[in-house]
């Protein structure tokens, strides 16, 4: 059985689609006996401060998030695109925790060099060989991302390259588009059994 540890990034945490996912997503997952440690961004009584990098150390906040990771099997992100982002408390929480030195570190090619010390690799951290999970939500069409974003800044092409390979996580998505008031129960329903999916099958 696994530990998930959940990062929910939706304002609205009682009745949105996004809670829809998480609670669903949750009932599922325990049912199948996983344990699950859940952070409602939106609801923590401490906020992390907008980022910044020359804060040093972070604030303990940051230190009890990596506490909570370092204890999972699984980081599961919640939230929805804005602006070809993820909405902005998740990509702070983003900044904050999956940092250097805890989350990676990189390694020069040629140290020595003058010309070339800038050039390197990640060394994964802490969370190397984990899953990270992200559930987006769009509210148009897939046709309406993809035609004005073909290549990595594609919300979850980003995060995956440009953030979860270099922490060494094993990736795993689940998108949502259309995601408007005007949904159909049939068509909410049948979200609904790809969130119940993914939990069956960690």
């Amino acid at each position: 059985m696994k530990k998930i540890c959940i990062i929910f990034g939706h304002h609205n945490s009682k009745d949105s689609f996004n809670a829809a996912i998480r609670d669903t997503f949750i009932g599922e997952a325990e049912k199948c006996g996983h344990h699950i440690d859940l952070i409602n961004l939106f609801e923590e009584k401490e906020q992390l401060p907008f980022y910044n990098s020359n804060v040093n150390p972070p604030p303990n906040i940051v230190l009890e998030y990596r506490k909570r990771l370092e204890d999972a099997d699984i980081m599961f992100l919640i939230g929805s695109c804005h602006n070809l982002r993820l909405n902005a408390i998740l990509e702070n929480w983003i900044d904050w925790v999956l940092h250097p030195k805890w989350f990676f570190t990189y390694r020069s090619i040629i140290p020595e060099s003058k010309f070339f010390k800038n050039y390197g690799f990640p060394v994964p951290g802490a969370m190397k060989g984990k899953l990270g999970i992200v559930s987006i939500t769009y509210g148009g069409p897939m046709i309406t991302y993809f035609n004005f974003s073909l290549f990595d800044n594609i919300p979850y092409r980003r995060i995956k390259k440009s953030v979860f390979q270099l922490g060494g996580l094993k990736t795993k998505y689940i998108r949502f588009y259309s995601v408007l008031p005007t949904m159909k129960k049939k068509e909410f329903e049948q979200h609904m059994k790809k969130v119940k999916k993914l939990a069956k099958n960690l």
